[in-house]
């Protein structure tokens, strides 16, 4: 079956369109709990999601279980949603991806026997993070299933461009109007991540109180100055390399607090500063830099200042890494300090990673 971005996914399911079966693929929070709720809306009437939305954990309730559940015709609703977690935990339990497991087989051919033949009147939804496309539970699942990409993707411009938009739909969301600029920045230091972005919306409507318009000034004064100048004294660390320091101050950070995709999402927004930094001339104000950068003048001055100690090229391979630590630690990583400090020791390395590699 098709794969879709969740906007396709919406319209489709807004329409009416029937879908016995849906995989949500992916370590969006905000983007799996907006399928989530579309998906409730459009199958099952309000004063019925008692009796018709049932919710499972594919690494805690038995298959038999689940299936049952979905096979069972719901109480006062024409049709229920069953949602399954961590489907994942079904995937090549004790064997290796390329030995195949004979639990993973029976799983599989239990579901692809109820998805051949599923219930009229249940939408079966699996949720999964990521799952090994050379297994036999994903080729199954991919062949009988919808399968919902909650993701923003990869390319980075993509990924802020439509968090950008989705960033004002949520504060349209919750009464306030974000205004395009303002979007796009806290976009960009949340680095896309729209579980924060949400959070962090929520925050500046409290700030912006009866103005009901949040503007590129609230957001420079709440969401980047908290952690604008630890961001920058760790900069001064990557730039000279002086790794030790720039774990110790790491670890200083996260004692205090610090979440580490926070943190990662705040040195990415950052790195993009530099490098657009560098496209200026050197002889500007701060002023001038300001304006050009969106940034505050302060700021800017540090983001030019910066911008001459760090080679284009380590900015560029420094921006990759930061992206692939962004996508270990939403991808559930079980050490995210290790991640951040693995992090470190490669945007602090004596060359870069591509010339390392």
């Amino acid at each position: 079956m098709p794969t879709l971005a969740v906007e396709k996914f919406i319209e489709r399911i807004t329409k009416g369109k029937p879908v016995p079966g849906v995989l949500l693929l992916g370590s969006d929070a905000y983007l799996r709990d907006l399928c989530r709720t579309r998906l409730v809306e459009a199958c099952v009437p309000a004063d019925a999601r008692d009796w018709g939305v049932s919710r499972f954990s594919a690494a805690s309730d038995s298959l038999d279980r689940i299936l049952a559940r979905a096979q069972t015709l719901p109480m006062l609703t024409p049709r229920q949603v069953v949602f399954v977690e961590d489907v994942d935990a079904w995937q090549g339990r004790g064997g290796k991806a390329d030995q195949g497991d004979s639990n993973e087989d029976s799983t599989v051919k239990e579901l692809a026997a109820y998805l051949d033949d599923p219930a009229p009147f249940t939408v079966l939804v699996l949720e999964a993070g990521t799952l090994d496309k050379r297994l036999r539970l994903f080729k199954t699942l991919s062949e009988k299933v919808l399968v919902v990409l909650v993701e923003l993707g990869e390319n980075p411009e993509e990924r802020i461009s439509l968090a950008t938009a989705l960033a004002q739909e949520i504060a349209g969301e919750m009464g306030v109007k974000l205004l395009g600029d303002a979007a796009e920045e806290l976009s960009e230091c949340s680095n896309g991540d729209l579980a924060r972005i949400r959070t962090e919306i929520s925050k500046l409507a409290t700030y912006a109180a009866e103005r009901r318009s949040i503007t590129l000034a609230d957001v420079e004064a709440l969401v980047i100055s908290a952690r604008k100048y630890s961001v920058w004294q760790l900069a001064d660390l990557l730039a000279t390399r002086e790794r030790s320091r720039a774990l110790e101050f790491l670890d200083s950070l996260l004692r205090e607090g610090e979440q580490p995709a926070g943190l990662v999402g705040a040195l990415a927004w950052m790195y993009r500063k530099l490098l657009e930094a560098q496209d200026l001339s050197p002889h500007l104000s701060g002023w001038q830099a300001a304006r050009a950068l969106s940034m505050r003048a302060d700021t800017a001055e540090l983001a030019l200042r910066q911008s001459r100690k760090i080679p284009r090229a380590q900015l560029l391979d420094g921006l990759a890494a930061l992206y692939e630590a962004d996508s270990r630690l939403k991808s559930g990583a079980a050490n995210p300090r290790a991640v951040m400090e693995f992090l470190v020791a490669r945007l602090t390395g004596t060359q870069s990673a591509s010339a390392a590699g």
